[in-house]
């Protein structure tokens, strides 16, 4: 049984800095052209070799999406683009259209291509096609059950690799393949900046009577009638292995960094467990309950979800205080404050490769030395004393409940 691959998203230096450091075998993020998250923070051609070094510098691999479906007007541009990310050392591409992946062969030839989600791999003679045209990885579509990949994985040559999306949100049309955001906000879904309308309340409107709005009640929440859960697939990691699936993907360019680190070194640790067979541990199947997330589901892999009508609300009961930037021996944290927190509050600590435990806020100094009851600007150093020492990059926290619609 191969062991999965784990990639996590990187919107921006930040949150590639923080999935590496929580166990991300390789990540994916964008330039600020092509991909399909344009709101996701991205990086400019300065920060696109930085980006790739620091990953490369500590083991982790570089996957950047192309993978709009690009125009006429915007083909020209392609070419310079490709060279940019050959030059940069990118391990591999994941585009979406057929040209794109012709020029990338040509430009980008150090490049391994990966087929993305967007193109709707569904069947083993699509994914077959594509490892002929040179394909090294398929993206398969996220509508397919576990049979579906399995049969895919066994009628396929072993040389082509499968990637399944594991975590994060789904999107309500086929594939990621949807209008409605262009329709109503002039937003195109395809080239990405989704407003995401699925996530919408909506009401009836009678012809005869405009602006006289009935309401569709599913139950006293209303009714999310295009609205999709998220997914989660960390219960069932070993049933992915040995399906033959090689990479599993986190969604979530546009999330936080604390999303990236949190949601990485949870699936980092239950994929370690699986792949030693070891049961999976419960710290950490729980620590993706500590981001936030709309109702989870399992997704295709098991048949059909069904439609969730109840309502589009994150759930949002965890808060990030301050991140630690170093601490010594005796437990002396540097920190970098993100919302505010009092001496005596009750928070919890978490870090990569270190299990969650709580501490009461202890005593706290600002730069100069002089004690600190309350830090409160954002961004403000100030140091911390805690239970034990702790890895660089380890976060602080506190439960509050910040959902919302």
């Amino acid at each position: 049984m191969k062991k999965l691959e784990l990639l996590s998203p990187a919107g921006d230096m930040e949150r590639l800095k923080m999935a590496v450091a929580y166990g991300a075998d390789s990540v994916y993020f964008a330039g600020t052209s092509f991909g399909m998250r344009s709101f996701a923070g991205n990086f400019s051609p300065e920060e696109l070799p930085l980006a790739v070094r620091y990953a490369h510098d500590r083991g982790v691999k570089c996957h950047v999406t192309v993978n709009t479906m690009p125009r006429n007007e915007e083909v020209d541009q392609l070419p310079p683009y490709l060279e940019l990310l050959d030059d940069a050392g990118v391990d591999a591409l994941i585009v979406a259209d057929l040209g794109t992946f012709t020029l990338a062969k040509r430009h980008a030839p150090h490049c391994q291509l990966h087929i993305s989600t967007q193109q709707s791999v569904a069947n083993y003679a699509s994914a077959a096609a594509w490892f002929d045209l040179g394909a090294k990885r398929v993206v398969l579509a996220r509508e397919l059950s576990l049979k579906e990949i399995q049969r895919i994985r066994q009628s396929v040559p072993q040389e082509l690799e499968i990637e399944t999306f594991g975590h994060g949100a789904m999107c309500v049309s086929y594939s990621g393949r949807c209008l409605l955001s262009n329709y109503m906000t002039g937003r195109d879904s395809n080239r990405g900046a989704c407003a995401q309308p699925c996530r919408y309340q909506y009401a009836l409107m009678e012809e005869k009577r405009p602006g006289e709005y009935f309401p569709i009640f599913e139950d006293e929440k209303g009714s999310y009638i295009l609205n999709s859960r998220d997914m989660c697939m960390i219960d069932h990691l070993k049933e992915l292995m040995d399906a033959g699936v090689d990479c599993i993907k986190i969604e979530g360019r546009a999330k936080s960094a604390y999303y990236a680190a949190i949601v990485t070194g949870a699936y980092r640790h239950c994929i370690d467990d699986a792949a030693a067979g070891r049961p999976l541990d419960p710290v950490w199947r729980d620590e993706v309950e500590h981001v936030s997330h709309r109702v989870y589901s399992t997704g295709f892999y098991f048949g059909e979800p069904g439609q969730y009508v109840e309502s589009s609300r994150y759930i949002r009961q965890w808060q990030i205080c301050a991140k630690i930037v170093s601490c010594n021996d005796s437990g002396l944290a540097v920190c970098i404050l993100n919302n505010k927190f009092r001496a005596g509050d009750a928070l919890e600590v978490i870090g990569p490769d270190l299990r969650p435990f709580p501490i009461t806020a202890g005593p706290m100094w600002d730069e100069n030395g002089n004690p600190l009851d309350e830090p409160k600007k954002p961004q403000m150093r100030f140091t911390l004393q805690l239970p034990k020492p702790v890895p660089p990059d380890s976060l602080i926290r506190r439960q509050v409940d910040l959902s919302a619609k």
